[in-house]
């Protein structure tokens, strides 16, 4: 009995050691699901990727030893540089290597991402994944409250609380674009959104527009001869009108097999931009790398329908088969996954009402407002519009929606109360704002002090036309030119 007791330590050692030994094994070589490695749960921004360490810590990528000395701002940039450049950063590196901003890096080393962004620190991230506390503007603009009269009551830790201030992107934010947009109405004379015409672009980027494809055209070989109903979707198609054949998809790039099932690969062959846009947010990034599967509801940490957990986020996941209809596309594609409180309250919003307005022909083309509208908003290059597929692209910080989205049919005030409000986010815009949003007062009024006339005679217009707005004014001064 003694010699048992004895032994009762050392098999409980060789227990726990052979038992951790188990499942590090497995952890490492069998299991798909890593996340125990991880040091701390990682930001909405990364969390579809965490598991793809080298994604980031490209810097010891050879070494396999992770450390956040490993992430250098080469690796944000791969993924964030062509939209920091697209949004015109406000703080980009070169800022601080201007010896006249060296003194400001003493305080925060703003030319490094990490500084700011660090990931798998939960406790202390903030949103946009900051990791500084919210007052760290007042290391470089102190003389801002000194200057500015509308300032001086002002905490910094409210910078960017209300939509005044984002670090990288204030395109839509910065005083000229306010004033701008001075005395605009709630809803514009024409609110409308972009036409897109993915066809015409794709002419235009040197391919030869191709003749509309009947039935008898199709060209699938007998071996893998398409379903009756897959003909008809596919002649009701947009492709078809285009002259897209079975073999356009179905052979993809290479052009020699038969891929049963296309994915983004062969979509790609003409619809470059949008896989680049799908790829690049949550909802197609994890396809980006060979390494990971394809992201599912399961995955998402916002509220999905239990029904489509096990759902796999592909292009076909949104433009079925061969049907590839954009309608369906457009929201009832998002309602099948999305059961968030905002998603929800879609189809009593006034932009619903608005949608189906558009679908029976009752409303203006243009004129109706889908989830796809405001989340994958059209984009122009050159001389046409195409379908921006990254879902993220404009919704964090949300100021970014004003100048894609909002301001396509709302005055640039009304926008930004709206944007302003969480209650009106969660129940989708189901009233109009209240007046919360001071920037355009505040822009208006400096502007008035440094004797902007045309600012100036705006605003007495306006005050002496209760119930006029900018448009009218314009209207008026055309008139009289």
């Amino acid at each position: 009995m003694t010699l048992f007791k004895k032994a009762i330590p050392i098999l409980a050692f060789l227990a726990v050691t052979i038992g951790g030994a188990t499942w590090l094994n497995h952890l490492f070589f069998k299991s798909e699901d890593k996340s125990a490695l991880l040091p701390g749960n990682t930001t909405h921004g990364h969390y579809q990727i965490e598991l793809q360490c080298d994604a980031c810590h490209t810097n010891e990528k050879q070494k396999n030893v992770f450390t956040s000395a490993g992430v250098d701002n080469k690796s944000c940039l791969a993924c964030h540089g062509e939209d920091l450049d697209r949004h015109s950063d406000s703080h980009p590196v070169r800022k601080f290597k201007n010896p006249e901003n060296a003194v400001f890096l003493e305080h925060i080393d703003a030319a490094s991402c990490i500084s700011c962004h660090t990931e798998h620190n939960e406790k202390i991230t903030g949103e946009m994944g900051v990791t500084l506390p919210s007052d760290y503007c007042a290391h470089c603009h102190q003389v801002t409250l000194e200057n500015l009269e509308s300032h001086k009551n002002l905490k910094y830790d409210s910078c960017a609380t209300a939509g005044c201030h984002n670090y990288h992107d204030n395109m839509a934010l910065s005083p000229g674009y306010l004033t701008k947009h001075f005395g605009e109405a709630d809803i514009l004379p024409e609110p409308r959104t972009p036409a897109v015409n993915t066809l015409a672009r794709w002419i235009e980027d040197g391919n030869k527009p191709r003749t509309a494809l009947t039935k008898e055209d199709i060209d699938a070989p007998p071996e893998h001869a398409a379903k009756s109903s897959h003909v008809e979707e596919w002649i009701d198609s947009a492709h078809s009108k285009a002259g897209i054949n079975c073999s356009d998809c179905h052979e993809g790039l290479n052009g020699a097999e038969w891929i049963a099932k296309p994915d983004q690969n062969s979509c790609k062959s003409c619809h470059g931009f949008q896989v680049e846009g799908f790829l690049a947010g949550k909802h197609g990034m994890r396809l980006a790398s060979p390494s990971l599967s394809p992201m599912t509801p399961a995955d998402a940490r916002q509220q999905m329908k239990m029904e489509a957990h096990h759902k796999n986020l592909d292009c076909s996941a949104c433009h079925q088969g061969h049907r590839y209809d954009r309608e369906l596309a457009s929201h009832q594609a998002c309602l099948q996954c999305h059961d968030d409180e905002h998603s929800r309250s879609y189809s009593q919003s006034a932009h619903s009402k608005l949608w189906l307005a558009e679908l029976d022909g009752s409303g203006p083309v243009g004129s109706g407002v889908s989830c796809a509208t405001c989340h994958l908003p059209a984009h122009r290059s050159g001389g046409h519009y195409s379908i921006n597929h990254n879902q993220n692209d404009n919704l964090r910080p949300n100021e970014k929606m004003l100048r894609s989205v909002c301001t396509n049919c709302h005055g640039l005030q009304f926008s930004m109360d709206a944007l302003a409000s969480d209650q009106l986010i969660k129940n989708n815009f189901s009233h109009a704002p209240e007046p919360r949003h001071p920037g355009i007062s505040w822009a208006v009024e400096t502007a008035v002090r440094k004797g902007n006339e045309e600012v100036i005679d705006l605003k007495e217009w306006l005050e002496s036309n209760p119930g006029k707005a900018r448009h009218d004014f314009e209207a008026q001064e055309e008139i009289s030119q």
